[in-house]
């Protein structure tokens, strides 16, 4: 069987039409997927579940110490860590309300290692009615981390 010079295959100009068109179409499925944000909001997401989770184990403290909180939250917001000028709260909560205190998943320096070395980077404060607020100040994409309770 004899094949006509037609009938051998794609030119080079079909060739490069269809990898220009399949370069379009990835730009822009990489532009409506937008990984730098999706990454801000899963960071977030997590923020959100650390800053509960704190907030639950200090209202939980609160339950079984008939109201009574952890004395060294104060109405000024502080990060709470080990640190210098942080509030520490681990020894109350960890780990008879929490295994282990959440930290900030991008902030340089939070971590946790044991209740005498750590940082959160979540700030906690009281009011004067005695409401709780833990927040994540390096929320990412404009969003406020916040809960009050």
């Amino acid at each position: 069987m004899k094949i006509s010079p037609r009938h051998r295959g794609f030119t080079l100009i079909e060739v490069l039409l269809v990898v220009v068109i399949i370069a379009i179409l990835a730009g822009i499925v990489i532009i409506a997927v937008n990984p730098a944000r999706q990454i801000a909001q899963t960071n977030n997401a997590q923020r959100d579940n650390d800053v509960r989770a704190i907030l639950d184990a200090v209202h939980q403290y609160g339950i079984d110490n008939r109201g009574v909180l952890p004395s060294a939250i104060t109405a000024v917001a502080t990060v709470v860590g080990s640190g210098v000028g942080e509030i520490d709260i681990c020894a109350d909560l960890v780990p008879t309300y929490v295994s282990a205190m959440p930290y900030d998943p991008t902030t340089a320096t939070a971590s946790y290692t044991d209740c005498t070395d750590y940082s959160t980077g979540y700030t906690i404060a009281v009011d004067a009615n005695g409401r709780v607020t833990v927040a994540a100040p390096d929320a990412e994409v404009a969003a406020t981390v916040s809960v009050t309770r």
